[in-house]
């Protein structure tokens, strides 16, 4: 018996042994932990999860072991996968710790800026949120205005941000901000990391049409930096930025976790939706047009995910690979919310469900994530500009 499969039988056995049963069902999206001071762990055994997983390196599993990882191989993360869907586990924590600011200071962070960061966020002590769009700068993001001025000792910020996820949980902020006014519009930007716990930060979040308010807006008036939570160079944060980005839309198209868990891992199967609301007739749907376009969305589904792992096996490094993560941010936005199109058709008038007992909670949450789908294709880069990078960078056409 070789080492990975070792490995493999050993985790299965600590997953068995460790994961509370109340784990094992899907979570709605009131039951996502994020982490951080703000959280709130309404079942209990949420927190047991967290904590163990923590414990093991488990939450950050290809991390190094200084930095509250397992230091996991690529192959042993993939087996982790692997064998946490067996038994349908949730992941233990999620959020832009882990997807974005944690691997961009894994590349361009100092030890120091490492050492004092990614050990909580492994452990789910702080959470974090990101400081991109302005009113006047969202798919131009170069146009930002936020001013970042040196005040001897720190950095004193003052701007606002929009569109600023899970702002109102978050205890610190990854942030792109203008040091050099007067430089070409890709030049004078700096990334630097804002404490929002002090007076200079205020979050005011945004209702959606969905009914929750997952972005907000985020002001801030004399926020204090120190100097050493400056990542990168001086003036020279939009190469940070732009790393930081493709992390994003690796996480959102689940390539991250080699296709193992996508965008809507929660997303109920199709064909059993159909036999549930609709029923078969000779083993199958009666309406060909709905059948075909069941079909055609698990084919899709199934090719993405293989071409995930294809992407994830040919990466020596198993981390995020560079401008092809578009690519999979564009596809995986666009076929999850097709598929959430052909739930609503397949379950009738059940899947618009707001409020009353004539609906189930399940059927209440569809509607609402049917909803905030609707904010895939602009969050992390609309896919018109997914589409512009791929043809730019991917497949090298002219301007």
């Amino acid at each position: 018996m070789g080492a990975l499969e070792d490995f493999r039988n050993e985790t299965a056995g600590w997953l068995e042994a460790n994961c509370p049963a109340s784990i094992r069902e899907p979570a709605t999206e009131d039951q996502m932990i994020g982490g951080g001071k703000k959280q709130e762990y309404r079942n209990p055994d949420a927190r047991l999860w967290l904590d163990r997983m923590a414990e093991k390196g488990w939450t950050a599993p290809m991390w190094p072991v200084e930095y509250g990882g397992a230091g996991l191989s690529k192959a042993e993360f993939l087996v982790l996968q692997d064998e946490m869907i067996k038994i349908n586990a949730r992941s233990p924590i999620g959020g832009m710790g882990f997807s974005m600011i944690g691997p961009t200071l894994l590349d361009y962070g100092t030890e120091e800026q490492k050492k004092e960061h990614l050990p909580k966020i492994a452990s789910g002590e702080i959470r974090w949120c990101q400081g991109y769009s302005e009113p006047g700068a969202g798919s131009d993001l170069a146009s930002l205005q936020t001013k970042c001025e040196d005040k001897g000792d720190h950095y004193e910020v003052n701007g606002q941000k929009i569109w600023t996820s899970g702002a109102q949980y978050a205890d610190w902020i990854f942030t792109l901000v203008r040091t050099e006014p007067q430089a070409p519009k890709h030049e004078g930007i700096s990334f630097v990391l804002i404490d929002m716990d002090q007076p200079g930060v205020t979050v005011k979040p945004i209702k959606l049409i969905s009914g929750s308010s997952p972005f907000c807006e985020t002001f801030f008036d004399g926020a204090k930096v120190a100097k050493d939570n400056l990542v990168g160079q001086l003036n020279r944060g939009w190469t940070v930025g732009k790393r930081l980005l493709q992390h994003e839309r690796s996480s959102i198209s689940g390539l991250n976790s080699g296709g193992r868990r996508g965008r809507y891992d929660g997303m109920r199967d199709l064909p059993a939706i159909a036999k549930e609301y609709i029923g078969l007739i000779d083993g199958k749907l009666a309406d060909s047009a709905l059948r075909g376009s069941i079909l055609a969305s698990e084919m899709n589904q199934k090719a993405f995910g293989l071409t995930q792992q294809r992407a994830m096996a040919e990466n020596d490094s198993g981390g995020t690979p560079t401008f092809a993560t578009s690519m999979f941010k564009y596809y995986g936005s666009e076929i999850g919310k097709h598929r959430l199109e052909i739930q609503l058709k397949t379950m009738g008038v059940q899947s618009l469900g707001w409020e009353g007992d004539m609906f189930t909670g399940e059927e209440h949450s569809l509607t609402r994530t049917w909803l905030r789908s609707k904010a895939s294709t602009i969050a992390g880069g609309s896919s018109e500009i997914q589409m512009n990078i791929i043809a730019k960078r991917v497949l090298g056409l002219p301007d």
